[in-house]
C-alpha cells in the first residue's frame, strides 16, 4: 500500500458518525455511511478521486460534493477558517458533480446552494493560487449573460488556465506568484478641487479601463498634469463617470463631504463577479474580499469596499488588484474556432456597451434636448435597461424578457408628437452609440441604424406587444477581421561601435518601442531621459533577468549597450 493509499484509508471516521453520514442518510441511503471521508491532504484527494472513478456516479457525488460543501457551517467561525486548499478542491468537485450529469445539473446545483447556505459570501485569494469564490450568486460574462454558478468556485488568477475563467491548476505549472511589484504606482489618494465638485483619485489601484478618460477627456486627462481637471466637465457627467469606475479608485465630495454612499450606489447593486473580455474580474455588491489567511484583504487608501477589479492575467503589479497590465502583456481569452461568425450583439460587445449607450441617451442627451425632454419626463427609472435589452435581442442576443416589453416600452414613449421628434431621437441614439464606443464598421452600423429606425417608426404603428425582429449581417456578412499586426521590431536599430560614445537620444531611446513605453507608462516614461536615468539600475536588472520587455527578452548585445550607457555616465 502506498503512502497515498494509507492516508486515504485512514481518512474515514469509523461508525458512520459526522455530518456527511447524516446527509447521506437523509438522502435515501444510496451510499453506505459507515466511513465518510474527511479529506485533509492533496495526496488523499488524488487517490480518492481515482478510486471514486470506479464507483457508480451518484454514489461518488454523494460522498464527494457533500463533504466539501459541508466544510464549514455558520457556527464554525468566520469565513476563511477552512483551509484554502480544501475550498479549491471543493470547487473542483462541485464542478464535476454538476457537469457530469446535465439532466440533473439544476437539482444538484440547488442542493449545493442549500448545503452552503450558512456560509458568508466571500472571494479569497489563495496563496500563489486561484480566487476562491464562496456563495457569490451571479457570474456575468463579458456579453452581460448572467448565470448562477456553483456556490464554490476556483477562478483562474495566473492567466494560464485552459478553462478560463475556471482554474485548472496551471498556477503551479507556471510558478505563479502573488507578490506585489515594489515599484508599482504608489498608494496615494489625491484630491482635486473644482467649481462644483472635488474629485478624489488613487492612481495606485486604477485598472486603466478608460471608462473615465474615454468619456470625459477634458476632466480625466491622459496626456496632461494634473490627471484630473474637475472644472472641465458638467457635474452630472463627472459623477456618472466616478460611479462607473470599476476599480474603486475614484470618488467625489460635495461641500467638503465625501459622497461614499452614492459612489457605492447606496448598496443597491446585487453581488456579482463580472468576467471582462481579455481583462480583470470586476466585483461589485459588497462581496467580502479576503487574503490567504482568511482576513479582510488590505485595501488602498480611500478604496471602495463595494467594488474592485481583480487581476486575471497574472501580471498585475498590485496583486490581487488589477493594475492594467493585461493591456500590455496581450492577455486574451480563448478565441472562437475558425469560421465562427459572431452575431451583431457579440460584435457590439454584448449588453454592457449597449447599456452604456442607453444610459448616455436617457441620462444625458434626451434631458438636454429641448423638444424631447418634456416628452420623456415621465420615463421609468429603468428606461436605459429596457432599451438596451430590446436592442440586444434585436441584434441577436438573448431574449429581453420582461425588460424588453413592447416597442413603446423600449423607447419610453406611447407615441411621437411629430416626425421631427422621432428623427431627433434617432439622431441622439447614433450620437450616444458613438460616445459609448460601439463598433464603427459600415456593416455593423448599417444593421444598427436599420434596427433603430424600425423601432422608432414602430412606436406609432400597430405593432403587437413582444414583437422583436432580428437583424443579422445581411448579404455582405460580418467585417473581415484584420490579420494580427506584427510586433514592433528594433532589429533595424544600429548599435554603437566599441569606440563610440553611447548616448540616450542616439542609442538608448530607439531601443524602446511604443509598446514598451505603454507597458511602463503607469510607472515612468521610457522615452524620457530623466525617467530612464533615474531608474537605470532597475531597468538594467529587469533587462538582464528577462522580465522586461514583457513580450520577450532583449538579445545580449542590446543589454550590453544599455549597461555600457549606465557605466559611462548616462549621456543625454
Amino acid at each position: 500500500m502506498t503512502n497515498e493509499q494509507s492516508t486515504a484509508s485512514q481518512a474515514g471516521t469509523a461508525g458512520g458518525q459526522g455530518r456527511l453520514a447524516d446527509v447521506i442518510a437523509t438522502r435515501g441511503g444510496l451510499a453506505a455511511p459507515e466511513a465518510p471521508f474527511v479529506i485533509e491532504h492533496r495526496e488523499a484527494l488524488i487517490y480518492m478521486l481515482c478510486e471514486a472513478a470506479e464507483l457508480e456516479h451518484a454514489i461518488m457525488c454523494q460522498y464527494l460534493f457533500a463533504v466539501f460543501s459541508l466544510k464549514q457551517t455558520a457556527d464554525e467561525g468566520a469565513a476563511g477558517a477552512c483551509p484554502p486548499e480544501l475550498a479549491e478542491a471543493a470547487a473542483a468537485l462541485q464542478d464535476l458533480a454538476v457537469g457530469l450529469a446535465p439532466g440533473q445539473a439544476s437539482d444538484r446545483l440547488e442542493e449545493l446552494w442549500q448545503l452552503q447556505s450558512g456560509l458568508r459570501m466571500t472571494v479569497q485569494a489563495e496563496h500563489n493560487g486561484p480566487y476562491l469564490a464562496t456563495n457569490v450568486p451571479k457570474l456575468i460574462d463579458h456579453l452581460g449573460a448572467t448565470r448562477r454558478p456553483a456556490p464554490q468556485l476556483a477562478l483562474c488568477r495566473c492567466g494560464a488556465s485552459s478553462r478560463k475563467p475556471l482554474c485548472d491548476g496551471s498556477h503551479a505549472r507556471v510558478g505563479f506568484t502573488e507578490a506585489k511589484d515594489p515599484n508599482r504606482v504608489p498608494d496615494r489618494r489625491d484630491a482635486y478641487d473644482g467649481q462644483q465638485v472635488r474629485i478624489l483619485d488613487n492612481r495606485g489601484i486604477c485598472q486603466h479601463s478608460g471608462l473615465c478618460t474615454d468619456r470625459l477627456a477634458a476632466v480625466f486627462r491622459t496626456n496632461a498634469e494634473p490627471f484630473v481637471a474637475p472644472s472641465g466637465g458638467r457635474m452630472d457627467e463627472i459623477i456618472r463617470a466616478v460611479r462607473d469606475c470599476p476599480s474603486g479608485a475614484l470618488s467625489y465630495a460635495l461641500d467638503g463631504t465625501e459622497a461614499r454612499g452614492q459612489v457605492d450606489w447606496g448598496g443597491t447593486r446585487p453581488p456579482a463577479i463580472e468576467v471582462t473580455k481579455d481583462g480583470p474580474y470586476r466585483l461589485r455588491g459588497e462581496i467580502w474580499l479576503l487574503d490567504a489567511e482568511g482576513n479582510p484583504a488590505a485595501r488602498a487608501e480611500g478604496a471602495s469596499l463595494e467594488h474592485c477589479a481583480l487581476c486575471r492575467c497574472g501580471h498585475s503589479r498590485n496583486k490581487p488588484f488589477c493594475s492594467g497590465m493585461h493591456w500590455y502583456v496581450n492577455f486574451t481569452d480563448p478565441l472562437p474556432g475558425p469560421g465562427y461568425e459572431p452575431s451583431l450583439y457579440e460584435w457590439a460587445g454584448g449588453l454592457p456597451p449597449l447599456t452604456r449607450m442607453a444610459r448616455l441617451l436617457y441620462e444625458k442627451h434626451v434631458p438636454a434636448d429641448g423638444p424631447l425632454a418634456p416628452a420623456f419626463a415621465d420615463m421609468p427609472v429603468d428606461q436605459p435597461q429596457r432599451f438596451a435589452s430590446w436592442l440586444g435581442e434585436a441584434l441577436g442576443g438573448p431574449a429581453a424578457g420582461e425588460l424588453g416589453g413592447d416597442v413603446r416600452s423600449a423607447v419610453g414613449l406611447s407615441g411621437w408628437e411629430s416626425g421631427e421628434d422621432r428623427a431627433r431621437w434617432v439622431a441622439l441614439v447614433t450620437r450616444s452609440a458613438d460616445e459609448a464606443g460601439l463598433p464603427a464598421d459600415a456593416s455593423f452600423r448599417a444593421a444598427f441604424a436599420s434596427s433603430i429606425e424600425w423601432l422608432a417608426r414602430a412606436v406609432d404603428a400597430a405593432t403587437p406587444p413582444g414583437v422583436v425582429p432580428r437583424w443579422d449581417w445581411g448579404l455582405g456578412g460580418p467585417p473581415v477581421a484584420s490579420s494580427e499586426q506584427p510586433k514592433e521590431s528594433i532589429a533595424n536599430v544600429s548599435l554603437p561601435g566599441p569606440d563610440e560614445t553611447v548616448s540616450y537620444q542616439a542609442n538608448i531611446k530607439p531601443l524602446f518601442r511604443e509598446h514598451d513605453r505603454q507597458s511602463m507608462s503607469v510607472i515612468f516614461d521610457l522615452w524620457s531621459y530623466d525617467d530612464v536615468r533615474a531608474r537605470a539600475s532597475e531597468i538594467l536588472a529587469k533587462l538582464q533577468d528577462g522580465s522586461m520587455p514583457c513580450d520577450g527578452a532583449w538579445p545580449e548585445a542590446k543589454i550590453a549597450v544599455f549597461k555600457r550607457w549606465t557605466d559611462t555616465g548616462m549621456q543625454p
